[in-house]
């Protein structure tokens, strides 16, 4: 399956542009255009630090497929902006915020949205977002799709509830905006080893670094101590079987085992949790980042989503 787009340049007809959140905040969003003919509409929002520059030859794919494609950022990160008290680290008080967010944004992009199938597509903590704003009400799409998504975390054996009041603590003690984490000795430089977490592609995983140093605003770093708290809240929240059971639309999950970010725990219940499941699990020839992976990875996740959506929307010939 070989790719047709150029990863290091924003397709022609993209249009990149700001949704103005209910409280005036300005998000990036970048619309691709209305492909005839149409099968549906798909929204796709990406993980912690992360910008949709990264993904330009899935969402081409798609849209080559006949889908109207729409990216958007997180507030606080990629070009919308930032919560915290430098440019560089991810800060967030409450995952809530985030889902006011998607809930406003959702009635905006629905309304307008050609006919079809309407599909949220997250990866990691996109992903756990995309997966709670369903949950919450927040958004209503036909289906979803979850890439490696953050459903929980690698705990090394401590429990939740210790992480979570470690995390208050040091939100108390060092400041909620505080980074949590050191990234790397010089301040804005990417850490030599970050590839191994992500993907086994250097050409791919090099693309970010060539956007990264292209456009400087896309950069950011650690996640802040509030960040860390806010998060561990919103998975205690998530991970439970009568919250992801009411949950009645088709999911199409891929997650790998392999993968150092997120723990492959919590998908493996949601998988089991969820009533309309499909699951692709990877293994040791998979890191976290799947779509992002070298071609005999990537094509196995690209090929099972297309599958899911097809049995949804058949292609329209």
């Amino acid at each position: 399956m070989q790719s047709r787009c150029n990863r290091r340049a924003v397709p022609d007809g993209v249009v990149e542009s700001q949704w103005f959140a209910p409280d005036g905040w300005p998000i990036r969003r970048a619309d691709w255009p209305l492909p005839t003919p149409c099968r549906g509409a798909l929204l796709f929002v990406p993980g912690r630090g992360d910008f949709f520059e990264k993904y330009i030859e899935t969402l081409d794919h798609w849209h080559r497929a006949g889908w109207a494609v729409t990216a958007l950022d997180w507030r606080g990160q990629a070009a919308s902006g930032r919560l915290g008290d430098d440019p560089l680290t991810g800060h967030v008080d409450d995952f809530s915020i985030w889902i006011s967010d998607m809930a406003a944004f959702w009635g905006d992009w629905a309304a307008a949205a050609p006919a079809g199938l309407k599909v949220l597509v997250g990866h990691s903590m996109g992903g756990h977002l995309a997966l709670r704003a369903v949950a919450d009400g927040a958004a209503t799409p036909d289906a979803l799709i979850l890439s490696a998504p953050m459903l929980g975390l690698i705990a090394h054996g401590v429990p939740l509830p210790v992480l979570h009041w470690t995390a208050k603590l040091m939100s108390k003690i060092r400041g909620p905006r505080c980074p949590a984490w050191k990234w790397s000795e010089k301040p804005g430089e990417v850490p030599a080893h970050r590839v191994n977490l992500l993907t086994h592609d250097p050409e791919r995983y090099a693309d970010e670094l060539w956007w990264r140093e292209h456009r400087p605003e896309l950069l950011m770093g650690p996640a802040s101590w509030g960040w860390v708290a806010a998060s561990i809240a919103s998975l205690r929240r998530l991970d439970r079987r009568e919250v992801l059971e009411r949950i009645t639309i088709p999911v199409f999950l891929f997650a790998t085992s392999a993968d150092q970010l997120v723990g492959i725990g919590a998908s493996d219940r949601a998988a089991r949790w969820l009533p309309h499941a499909e699951y692709l699990r990877f293994g040791a020839e998979a890191r976290h980042e799947v779509l992002r992976e070298v071609d005999a990875v990537r094509n196995r996740a690209i090929a099972g989503i297309d599958a899911f959506l097809d049995r949804l929307a058949p292609p329209i010939n």
